[in-house]
């Protein structure tokens, strides 16, 4: 019994060590590289990126038979490891918004997975990719929130840009697709690449996130990044933060209560503007204020009011005069949040301020404790890389910080 006592301390011991040192990996920093803004800063200010991600390459690719001659892409995986350090890693995102019908093709039966899956480690092979990430804007059916805070499923709701043409008893198949895709996907991996998803902060989106599913999704990734942005989009019909701060902790913290690692997800942030058209405003409290109505009632379509544009991009000239106030006259919430509200034009503009990217690493990283924080896009930042400077600044600090745990 003594011996017997020995052995499993011993077992309790070795299972700590292993816990311990797979919670050292060092604090990632992911960029999202994307096709739209390919530029990449000098490269001794990339020095704290862990992980670039290219974006995109389309679903449908890998529903075939033969393995393809070549994978599109925008750019190469040599090309791009020469603008970072030779430690980062490299990986290809597969997906994106409006990119469903290849997933739902590769997902709809066991021979479609398995076969989606090889196609996937092919090309992570011949582009010589760390790893992929899955990026399926969303699986599964419809869910909203009662009054009550309940998730339930309400026919009118979605979360795509389908949503008002496809019912929602069509998707809910993919819920648990979703979850095979993943097995399959890290089978013909292996174990030495790596797999990540990017997965929806809104909540009315987590239809295939529960507490059911994603426990068995983190046995299959190496984390998964929380797009804890786009927190507004056309379906809302009051005023948000689409990247707030209390909203983004909220979101991370939803999956923590469905049973994932907070040291194997990301928080991420927008390196883009939003803006929104208004009804009238309380214009000392304009959160919460109905918006006109953004999407056609049938389709879903947008109808041209709202918008969004990055920091590369050359500001659209009829919300240049309004967005020049919204940088110059914003106020930040009691949690660090930026928001405007233009009076003259009926427009309500959200984004990540340098001030309020600083105010998530202070708090909502240390409250969450997540193991990373990843961005869309590193590109959208250019020229001046100032959102970028200040999160691998902030990344810097935190590494430090947990070197000096270590040492302890």
């Amino acid at each position: 019994m003594h011996f017997v006592s020995l052995f499993c301390a011993w077992l309790m011991a070795l299972s700590a060590m292993v816990t311990a040192d797979s919670s050292k990996e060092p604090f990632r920093c992911i960029m999202y590289l994307t096709g739209q803004h390919n530029v990449v800063p000098r490269k001794e200010d990339t020095r704290d990126v862990s992980h670039v991600i290219l974006a995109f390459m389309r679903s449908e690719v890998f529903n075939v038979d033969e393995t393809p001659d070549e994978f599109p892409l925008f750019t190469t995986v040599n090309e791009v490891r020469s603008s970072f350090p030779r430690d980062t890693k490299v990986m290809v995102a597969i997906g994106g918004w409006g990119d469903t019908q290849g997933f739902e093709e590769g997902a709809k039966s066991e021979a479609s997975r398995k076969r989606w899956a090889r196609q996937v480690a092919a090309m992570v092979d011949a582009t010589g990719a760390d790893g992929v990430d899955i990026d399926w804007e969303y699986p599964g059916y419809a869910l909203s929130i009662d009054t009550d805070r309940r998730l339930t499923d309400v026919k009118t709701r979605g979360n795509r840009d389908d949503y008002k043409l496809v019912p929602n008893s069509k998707r809910e198949w993919e819920i648990e697709a979703f979850v095979s895709l993943l097995q399959h996907l890290r089978a013909a991996l292996g174990p030495d690449k790596l797999l990540s998803a990017a997965v929806p902060g809104k909540e009315v989106d987590l239809m295939a996130f529960t507490s059911d599913t994603v426990p068995r999704i983190m046995k299959e990734v190496d984390f998964l990044s929380v797009m804890t942005y786009d927190l507004m989009n056309r379906r809302d019909n009051i005023t948000r933060h689409h990247s707030g701060v209390a909203d983004s902790r909220d979101a991370v913290q939803r999956y923590i209560d469905r049973g994932a690692s907070p040291k194997r997800l990301n928080l991420g942030f927008g390196y883009y503007v939003k803006w929104f058209m208004t009804e009238q405003c309380d214009a000392s409290n304009p959160i919460g204020c109905p918006t006109q109505l953004l999407e056609d009632p049938k389709t879903g379509a947008d109808l041209g009011k709202t918008g969004a544009f990055s920091w590369h991009d050359e500001i659209p000239g009829d919300v240049a005069e309004s967005f020049a106030r919204a940088r110059d006259g914003g106020s930040y919430d009691d949690d660090g949040s930026y928001y405007y509200w233009d009076p003259r034009e009926l427009r309500w503009w959200s984004f990540d301020t340098e001030q309020s990217i600083q105010r998530k690493m202070d708090d909502v990283v240390p409250q969450v404790s997540v193991g990373g924080v990843f961005a869309w896009g590193l590109g959208e930042d250019a020229p001046k890389f100032e959102h970028f400077k200040t999160t691998t600044e902030a990344v810097r600090k935190i590494r430090a910080a947990d070197g000096a745990k270590d040492e302890l």
